[in-house]
């Protein structure tokens, strides 16, 4: 435990809402034989350090920091955990091995597994709503300059919450790309049409749905569904892809280029809610250090940035949002 922190009750677990890591869970072991990458499996941080609330003292300076000054903000999964969606470095994250761009492109097997997994998945993930962490945020921009919202999530919470303006650095899953010609079409209308692909899916898809919900190691009957059919590009015959960065593949460039123009404007930076454990997230940290800029991480848990912090908090974004809201006179609408 680090000075000035003490441990508080348990947080909330997440609600019900699908489980978006699943989705990009590997494939099965023999496809991943054949020469396919695989990464190691993501969970909790082995050195620990969760549940840790910083001080009175150290969530005031954070603010001091940020107060005032043009502020760019990078948001990863933890700010999505109190809508119900779970992440992979939290304290109550299941451990998976994260599916590759490479295996998802070269794989018929894996992609009917994703496309499989996502489709029981995307009724519950399209119910998720912006939870009090993403209202509280929106709120802190109208009394302190926030140049913009960088997120590594593909939910467009900020964006319902009303926050502007907001970069989606990792994509969108709301939205469906051909790997061939590029199209982007509507994730909607493609789960109508692998719904009417796969009616034996479609008839049962409030119990796989609930199969998938409560199995501990995600190993829900959907993901033995070799026979899942998915459709190919309308126009082109190519591979659809959800628009979302997978591992092993790089962020599209302008989604880049407009991050970091965000971040080179900054006076500081605020990272909520990411162990910036890849490296999309920890290059923003290093280059706001590089032009002078100060940084402030808020986390429950490690980060490979802690080091690099002016100031860092230990607690749920939640409650350091909401007292910093109290601070600047904004308490009444931080709920």
């Amino acid at each position: 435990m680090s000075p000035g922190s003490s441990p508080p009750s348990a947080p909330p677990r997440p609600g019900d809402a699908a489980d978006v890591g699943r989705w990009f869970s590997t494939a099965t072991a023999p496809v991943v034989g054949r020469g396919l990458p695989r990464l190691p499996a993501w969970g909790p941080d082995p050195r620990g350090g969760y549940g840790l609330v910083s001080d009175e003292g150290t969530v005031e300076r954070a603010l001091a920091v940020i107060r005032g000054r043009d502020t760019a903000v990078l948001t990863g999964a933890g700010m999505s955990t109190g809508s119900g969606l779970p992440d992979y470095r939290g304290a109550d994250a299941v451990p998976r091995s994260p599916m590759t761009f490479q295996e998802f492109s070269r794989s018929d097997l894996a992609r009917r597994r994703y496309w499989a997994r996502s489709t029981v998945g995307w009724t519950q993930f399209n119910r998720a709503r912006p939870n009090l962490a993403h209202r509280r945020l929106a709120t802190l921009a109208r009394v302190t300059p926030l140049e913009a919202v960088i997120t590594q999530n593909v939910d467009g919470l900020h964006q319902a919450a009303g926050s502007r303006p907001v970069v989606d650095l990792h994509g969108r899953l709301a939205v469906v790309r051909c790997l061939s010609c590029d199209a982007t079409s509507s994730r909607e209308r493609h789960h109508e049409r692998l719904l009417a692909m796969n009616p034996e899916v479609a008839a049962h898809l409030d119990e796989l749905a609930a199969d998938a919900a409560q199995a501990p190691d995600g190993d829900a009957e959907v993901d033995r569904t070799s026979s899942f059919r998915y459709p190919p590009c309308p126009l082109c015959g190519g591979v659809l892809k959800p628009d979302v960065v997978f591992f092993g593949e790089s962020a599209r460039p302008e989604h880049v280029a407009e991050a970091m123009a965000a971040v080179d404007r900054a006076e500081a930076l605020l990272v909520l809610g990411s162990s910036l454990t890849v490296r999309s997230g920890l290059r923003f940290v290093r280059r706001a250090i590089g032009r002078g800029a100060a940084v402030v991480i808020v986390n429950d848990g490690p980060t490979r940035g802690d080091a690099l912090a002016a100031v860092r908090v230990h607690g749920r974004i939640e409650d350091v949002l909401g007292r910093w809201l109290e601070l600047l006179g904004e308490g009444q609408r931080s709920s």
